[in-house]
């Protein structure tokens, strides 16, 4: 079987679960939960993490290197273009004129549901400047499209509301997304359990992106291996094709031709 790598913005990775990096208890059960998902690439929520920003705190930098994992800063908690750019560049000065990037524009506090247009106005900047962004984005096919065409290395529609685990309430609109674009798709938001993780993959996603699933598990180092397991077989699933539906058609897996005789 031929070995089936994921590409982000020019780089190869074995994993196709990204993993976020708050909500845990400490940053030793954050390594621990990393380790357990087998995720090569973590997001990092500027405004929330101390990644070297505060001076005298434990960083998360001692427990996840950058020489083991690539960083993907986030613009959690911000509502407007203004603030997610003014973020990325400082988590570019923090890391070393980092590159690869997660927008994500709020429109409000309540839900976290995506504001397009102001995500759509800081993709523009960002792109503009070298950033290679992946973004968060509602599961509109006409808005991935335009993020596309901005220049987004990646598009990340939400499954459901973030930290919802409502899992994927639209696949419909996920497959439009998935057929109509030229760059990664991955589920970003919602996922709950280890089936949402293995439909959205059966789906054509070409990776799933979580956090709360897994830090608010009752055990999260338990929960990011099932993860890990989840879009391992929900992408092999889908490599494989699945058998087509057949509405009240019988079927048999056995053949009948050659059945032995009752006497």
């Amino acid at each position: 079987m031929t070995q089936d790598l994921f590409q982000i913005a020019g780089k190869t990775y074995g994993s196709r679960l990204l993993v976020g990096t708050g909500k845990y208890k400490d940053f030793a059960e954050t390594r621990a939960a990393i380790d357990a998902s087998g995720a090569e690439i973590v997001t990092v929520a500027i405004r929330r993490v101390n990644i070297g920003q505060t001076a005298g705190e434990p960083s998360l930098l001692d427990y996840l290197p950058p020489s083991e994992f690539t960083y993907l800063p986030n613009t959690a908690g911000c509502y407007s273009a203004d603030d997610a750019i003014r973020t990325l560049r400082l988590a570019r000065e923090l890391l070393d004129d980092h590159k690869l990037v997660k927008l994500e524009v709020l429109g409000d506090p309540q839900t976290l549901y995506p504001n397009v247009r102001e995500t759509l106005k800081a993709a523009e900047v960002l792109v503009k400047e070298g950033f290679d962004v992946m973004v968060y984005t509602s599961d509109d096919p006409i808005v991935a499209r335009e993020l596309e065409q901005i220049g987004c290395c990646a598009i990340m529609p939400l499954a459901s509301l973030i930290g919802s685990g409502m899992g994927i309430l639209n696949p419909w609109n996920l497959r439009l997304i998935i057929e109509q674009s030229k760059v990664p798709v991955l589920v970003d938001a919602g996922v709950g359990t280890a089936s949402d993780a293995t439909i959205g993959m059966e789906l054509g996603c070409d990776g799933v992106l979580m956090n709360t699933a897994i830090a608010g598990a009752r055990d999260p180092i338990r929960m990011a291996h099932a993860m890990k397991l989840a879009v391992e077989a929900g992408r092999e699933a889908f490599l494989a094709g699945r058998m087509p539906k057949k509405l009240y058609s019988g079927d048999p897996s056995s053949p009948l031709a050659g059945l032995i005789a009752a006497k």
